[in-house]
């Protein structure tokens, strides 16, 4: 084979690889995948963007000023895992005061509770609400 051909066969060969890799990419919405929460599954997401040495609070209401939940899982980190139930609007994230959507999430043994979507790695509203319910 001369090196004509050796460079045209390395190209096919970089260009389908680059195919395939574009046709299995993840989506944009891969954020939200669907896990195993209190025995059923549902979508989820992690925990993203918060300060080191703070958490994010999980609330009893979508707003700043509504309590925590239960103490044992009312602080979240970075890269934990959570369950999405549904999306309402609330008061301004901390970080982005016109963002105003919270998720009420689960966060295992059927704690539940409400955090603004700022702060967890969903996308944006025009990715998840084709996939989170609005809350009733």
């Amino acid at each position: 084979m001369n090196s004509v051909h050796r460079k045209i066969l390395g190209f096919a060969t970089v260009f389908a690889t680059a195919a395939t890799m574009m046709a299995t990419a993840t989506p944009a919405n891969a954020a939200i995948y669907t896990c195993r929460m209190s025995d059923a599954n549902i979508p989820c997401t992690t925990v993203t963007g918060i300060d080191p040495g703070s958490w994010l609070q999980v609330r009893t209401a979508p707003s700043y000023s509504a309590g925590p939940i239960d103490q044992a899982y009312s602080r979240l980190y970075n890269g934990n895992q959570v369950g999405i139930t549904c999306w309402t609007t609330g008061e301004g994230a901390a970080d982005n005061p016109n963002y105003r959507y919270w998720m009420h999430i689960e966060v295992g043994n059927s704690r539940s509770g409400y955090v603004n979507d700022w702060y967890l790695d969903t996308g944006g509203p025009a990715t998840w609400k084709q996939q989170i319910r609005q809350c009733p």
